[in-house]
């Protein structure tokens, strides 16, 4: 895993490929199942019986969204006895599901704060501005 002054400068030019390989990376969050299984890893390992529990899937459907995420390097697998228990890839993952979620936070407008009447206001002052102008 590489240290982060070995990183690129993220703000540097992006070129098609680099943005393609990107677009496919986060096709894991594509999938609201997938979201929630990379959240309940970010605690720590889990095999996919308590994955499975804990986002009340099957087993099954647990294991191809982790075929996935683990194809995309989200995730990776290790044996502990007889189980296989996964946890996320690296620190980055981590700090991208962070971000992600303060992302939401913060863009999201909570369903009680835009009330009908606050709507009402808002379709008035377009009108009224309509006009003006």
């Amino acid at each position: 895993m590489p240290h982060p002054p070995e990183h690129s400068a993220a703000d540097r030019p992006l070129d098609l490929s680099e943005a393609e390989g990107l677009a496919e990376s986060m096709r894991a969050f594509g999938a609201a199942s997938r979201v929630r299984l990379l959240f309940e890893l970010l605690p720590g390992e889990r095999t996919v019986e308590q994955l499975a529990t804990a986002v009340s899937m099957e087993p099954s459907a647990v294991s191809q969204q982790l075929r996935v995420l683990r194809q995309l390097r989200f995730v990776t697998p290790s044996r502990r006895g007889r189980h296989v228990v996964y946890r996320l890839h690296d620190d980055h993952v981590t700090a991208l599901l962070t971000a992600i979620r303060h992302h939401h936070e913060h863009t999201q407008t909570p369903p009680s704060a835009v009330t009908a009447p606050a709507l009402e206001q808002r379709a008035r002052s377009a009108s009224s501005t309509a006009k003006a102008s």
